[in-house]
């Protein structure tokens, strides 16, 4: 999200400094390359480094003394996959990127350097109920080109970083560790292990779920535990998936299979803690068939293509994600359950308006002035809550045995997929 945040920021006037704790010096064969070359694993979005500060691929060195802003997000690391990935390799952390988002990135230039022919289209959605109860959305239903795009976290990385090399109005920094951070009235002053301060008038966190920049600025929740983790693979499929979505409620867990490329799918599995323990354990076989009975064998038989990798996941809701000085964004801002892919663009909509809202200041030179960032908040707090409300409520409604409950959710569905201006509504918000 920083990096997002910082190439929407290109033509703002402002001075900015991008921070990241992990070297990602690149030698300028690998930085001339396309969007597949490989990138460091990142963690998790659910796992990000407690010290991060933020992350970048730059080979600048040029010091940041007196920057406007300075923006974080999620160091890189391994985080569960495995090492020395080929440029074939499929990364299996992916993004179902709405509409909203892709032309957010395309103002940005980031989109035109993916390589195509590893994004999907989503043109429909097919989301089923525990006894058989189904409601369907479709991209010509919606009078939309396609409900989302799905591609893969490493790829849009490399993008977002190419973009951020030729930026003139930013610095990039790494690797760096945050050490501390100060602040005063007309400033924050933030500094590094290396010794070196940067003095800004706005603090970006986007550093992740465990963000040290909203530690340090003293906004805390106490995060809610859904004792489940997301488990995460990609397989290959017998059967074409024909750019559908598949999602099914189950008693002890949601499963989603998204399309990529090819007879290709991508799956994100949340079950409990002792289930994603088996599921990792399982051979790739085991695994394989699993998943194919789980899905109800929707896509034929299955043949992994990267290793799984698990996540835990919760529900963390802010007092504010604003204070004097700092503004968050991401994960640093919020979490939800992913069964609804919008955690992503959530965060994109945090960096979209708050960009927004910094480029049209008009005479306010102090881009941290109190006001600006009550208007980030107030802008932000309405979708940022819709969200987490609808993912906490249909994960505790379907992940529960109690009869009446069971009926009236199943019927829920078969009567949303009646009604097509119902559906419309449900979709509306997800295609922003």
């Amino acid at each position: 999200m920083g990096a997002s945040l910082a190439a929407a920021l290109k033509h703002s006037g402002l001075s900015l400094a991008l921070v990241e704790s992990q070297s990602l010096l690149m030698p300028d064969s690998a930085r001339a390359s396309n969007a597949r070359s490989p990138l460091p694993n990142p963690l998790p979005v659910e796992s990000p480094s407690p010290q991060s500060s933020g992350g970048t691929t730059s080979h600048s060195t040029k010091p940041a003394k007196n920057a406007s802003l300075v923006a974080g997000y999620p160091a890189s690391g391994r985080g569960g996959e495995r090492e020395g990935l080929s440029l074939d390799d499929w990364d299996s952390r992916i993004y179902a990127i709405s509409p909203g988002s892709r032309s957010f990135l395309e103002q940005s230039g980031a989109w035109s350097l993916l390589d195509a022919s590893r994004i999907a289209s989503v043109e429909a959605m097919r989301v089923f109920g525990d006894t058989g109860a189904e409601l369907e959305f479709s991209a010509y239903q919606m009078g939309v080109a396609e409900l989302a795009c799905i591609l893969e976290n490493r790829a849009l990385q490399h993008a977002l970083w190419q973009v951020l090399q030729q930026q003139e109005n930013l610095t990039l920094l790494h690797p760096a560790r945050c050490a501390s951070l100060q602040f005063a009235a007309d400033e924050a002053v933030l500094g590094l292990e290396d010794g070196r301060t940067l003095s800004a008038k706005l603090i970006v966190g986007a550093d992740g779920r465990d963000s040290w920049v909203r530690n340090q600025a003293g906004i805390s929740a106490a995060p809610l535990d859904y004792q489940q983790y997301g488990v995460v693979a990609n397989f290959s499929c017998e059967l074409p998936h024909r750019g559908i979505a598949y999602q099914w409620f189950q008693p002890d867990g949601i499963l989603a299979l998204l399309p990529l490329p090819g007879n290709r799918v991508s799956m994100v599995w949340s079950v409990s803690p002792e289930q994603s323990v088996r599921l990792l354990a399982m051979t790739q076989d085991e695994l394989c068939a699993q998943v194919a009975a789980a899905s109800r064998h929707t896509l034929g038989e299955l043949k992994l293509a990267t290793p799984t990798a698990a996540f835990p996941l919760r529900l963390l809701v802010l007092p504010q994600i604003s204070a004097p000085r700092v503004a968050l964004i991401g994960d640093a801002a919020h979490n939800m359950h992913p069964l609804a892919g919008q955690g992503v663009n959530t965060g994109f909509r945090d960096a979209r308006q708050l960009a927004q809202i910094l480029q049209e200041r008009g005479a306010q030179n102090d881009c941290g002035n109190v006001q600006l960032l009550r208007r980030y908040e107030r802008k932000r707090k309405e979708d940022i809550y819709t969200m987490q409300a609808a993912t906490y409520g249909l994960k505790h409604l379907f992940n529960n045995e109690v009869p009446l409950l069971r009926a009236a959710r199943n019927l829920g569905l078969d009567a949303a997929n009646r009604i097509t201006p119902l559906k419309k509504l449900l979709m509306q918000h997800a295609l922003n």
